[in-house]
């Protein structure tokens, strides 16, 4: 298929991509600005370090490293879930639904613990991480039998950050590109899927044949009757003129 049946494929059927297109970013901003629920991520960062009266080497960083594998896994279980819960009760949120929610991540080599928390209310999601954070940092004494969690920093509850979900500007243009996309593809396979030939450069190039004659389109208004005048139609059998014989 050459490259200008493409382009005549999608010449022919442009409107049809146009209405895809327009639907679905209007359907895409319509979604953005009424319909989407702002969401709001709020983070603490927490360090591991090993207590040692002869200071840090490469030994007791290797060591914080590997503890920080556990130390994601004692976050989310019920000896930290449970005190968060019983100590903050303003929060609202049971043990397991904080376990679900919240999340840690940490660099490879690094000995920086990332905690997030994401909410509909910046400020409830700024109290649970820190929340979070200090109820962590007070049972790893007892659970580890070490105290080597500091706190980096803290989520503050006096900003006022933008939602992370919600970007009409970019949801709009994503919505152009897979539209248009998939229009385009919609156009080609109509185009497919119509074995007709409508138009006499189609024949030539598919049949190799002149065309000898061309029936033109025939609207609705040509193939109603002709009107008779008025004269014929009043005009009764029997009234007709007839010249004598022998005229």
């Amino acid at each position: 298929m050459e490259l200008k049946h493409y382009f005549r494929v999608i010449q022919k059927r442009w409107w049809i991509i146009a209405v895809i297109v327009i639907v679905a970013m209007a359907a895409a901003g319509i979604k953005s600005f009424y319909f989407t629920t702002p969401v709001y991520s709020a983070n603490a960062k927490l360090i591991v370090n090993q207590s040692s009266g002869d200071g840090l080497n490469t030994s007791t960083i290797q060591t914080s490293i590997f503890l920080i594998n556990s130390y994601k896994e004692i976050i989310k279980s019920s000896a930290v879930m449970n005190k968060v819960v019983e100590q903050y009760p303003e929060l609202g949120e049971s043990s397991a639904s904080l376990a679900a929610k919240v999340s840690v991540s940490a660099a490879n080599n690094s000995q920086v613990m990332n905690l997030m928390y994401q909410d509909i209310s910046y400020e409830k999601a700024a109290n649970v991480v820190n929340a979070v954070s200090m109820v962590f940092k007070e049972q790893i004494p007892h659970i580890m039998n070490v105290d080597n969690i500091t706190i980096l920093s803290e989520a503050d509850t006096s900003i006022s950050p933008a939602p992370i979900n919600f970007n009409p500007l970019m949801n709009i243009l994503i919505s152009f590109v897979v539209s248009f996309l998939l229009a385009i593809g919609f156009v080609f396979l109509l185009d497919y899927l119509d074995d007709t030939l409508k138009t006499e450069e189609e024949i030539t190039r598919l049949m190799d044949v002149p065309v000898l004659a061309v029936v033109g389109r025939i609207s609705k208004g040509d193939m109603k009757k002709p009107k008779q005048p008025k004269a014929m139609k009043q005009q009764k059998v029997g009234e007709n003129q007839y010249a004598p014989l022998n005229q």
